[in-house]
């Protein structure tokens, strides 16, 4: 990487024109310090300007579940073009794919399309407090949801020693422009904090209008739930007529066709899905329970359409995609635990933390993290380093910058071989770290 390579003299120029040299904050890589410049994807692996090749472990942020360039999705797309790319129009095939989500996850009787997973959380958020006249929001530390005004809120807080406010998190505004009157919507907890979720619940449950959160915490790394916690958030919320929205954007598919809400068999009222959906295009999803989504206009009065909803391109991406669950935690296992056996015999300390095909690695970091606050202490240099030595032996991990802990993926695309490239390019990388 030096200032002469295509894809520098790619970033001065593109920084001219496009804010910061990029289209979208994420893609900027804090690690390297500019986007990757690609030609093209093939199956794992990226192909950049300069002539490079890396096994890609960001797969577009999670979205590229299947691996770039992928048959299926291929044929899909040339349907769409075939069909003479209309818009805003249905067809057959949209309501084939409403069958198939429906079939597959567990709380989706019906299903409204959208264009991004926060266009579907704030779909979702709405449609809760048309259902029960409420206002306030009950969300996670560490959880992100979109980036719309009502949640961007404390996915990637400040670090504290102590939570003098307990069981309230002090509200956490991660951008310029949302009016501050808007806290007063949003409240937040810790996660896997079954106490801290019973009083806030108790205190507030005639205010609420939903409870949010990623049922697995992806957007930390990678954070389970506590036995026994999504089940808690499900009795408690059911009881006091409160809507349980799961944030599936990330967990959706990746370690079961129905997601985390089929793998934990806790059953929220309405789900958000996108990323794997359609395999890289853009479509999201917000579906839930039939009584909950009549809400929806033109049944209902709270409002939702939009002109690339349920784009046709996407709708077939979607039919085409299909899950690789006969291998993929046999595939986790030898990617997850290689890592975190050569982490450990080259004493560098960090936790790998994974659920089927996403994981997070936390450097500095040696005992299971179980919430924000823990994750959050991790030492940002030491992983910036990892995953810029990575990049020079063709080995591609993203970095978000700032207080975002990041995620990384592994892909249908991804064989053993594969696995078994990565490891010996990142036992390298590794020792050049100790030296």
């Amino acid at each position: 990487m030096t200032s002469s390579s295509k894809s520098e003299n790619l970033f001065e120029f593109a920084s001219k024109y496009l804010v910061a040299g990029v289209s979208g904050s994420a893609r900027l890589n804090a690690a390297l310090g500019r986007p990757v410049y690609l030609t093209h994807g093939d199956g794992c692996r990226l192909y950049d300007v300069d002539g490079k090749v890396y096994i890609d472990y960001n797969l577009s942020h999670g979205a590229t579940f299947l691996g770039h360039n992928h048959p299926l999705i291929r044929k899909g797309i040339q349907q769409a073009l075939d069909m003479g790319v209309i818009c805003a129009y249905e067809t057959e095939y949209h309501s084939r794919l409403a069958e198939m989500i429906c079939r597959v996850v567990p709380c989706a009787e019906q299903v409204r399309f959208a264009n991004s997973g926060s266009e579907a959380t704030f779909s979702a958020i709405r449609l809760a407090r048309t259902l029960t006249g409420k206002q306030k929001l009950l969300k996670f530390e560490g959880h992100f949801h979109g980036l719309h005004d009502y949640v961007v809120w404390n996915a990637h807080g400040p670090v504290r020693d102590a939570l003098p406010t307990y069981p309230y998190v002090p509200a956490f505004v991660e951008t310029a422009g949302v009016p501050p009157q808007l806290a007063d919507l949003v409240i937040v907890i810790p996660w896997n904090d079954p106490a801290a979720f019973r009083q806030a619940i108790r205190e507030h449950e005639h205010e609420i209008a939903a409870v949010i959160c990623e049922p697995v915490n992806y957007n930390s790394g990678c954070i389970l739930p506590e036995p026994g916690m999504l089940e808690l958030i499900r009795e408690e919320t059911a009881k006091r007529g409160i809507v349980l929205i799961f944030d599936e954007v990330l967990s959706s598919f990746r370690m079961a066709a129905g997601g985390a809400q089929e793998y934990y068999k806790v059953t929220p009222d309405v789900c958000t899905l996108a990323k794997a959906v359609a395999n890289g295009l853009p479509l999201a999803v917000v579906a839930g329970k039939r009584d909950f989504m009549k809400v929806l206009s033109p049944l209902g009065p709270a409002a939702h359409s939009g002109t690339y909803s349920g784009h046709l391109f996407s709708i077939l991406a979607g039919l085409a995609s299909l899950g690789f669950y006969d291998r993929i935690f046999a595939t986790a296992k030898q990617l997850y635990g290689g890592l975190q056996g050569l982490l450990d015999a080259h004493q560098v300390p960090a936790r790998v933390q994974g659920l089927g095909a996403r994981f997070g690695i936390y450097f500095g970091v040696t005992k299971e993290v179980k919430n924000y606050q823990e994750a959050a202490r991790i030492e940002g240099e030491l992983g910036l380093r990892f995953i810029r030595a990575c990049f020079e032996r063709g080995v591609y991990f993203h970095n978000y910058g700032k207080m975002a802990l990041g995620h990384h993926g592994f892909s249908a695309a991804h064989t053993a071989a594969d696995i078994t490239e990565t490891l010996t390019k990142v036992e390298d990388a590794l020792k050049t770290m100790k030296k």
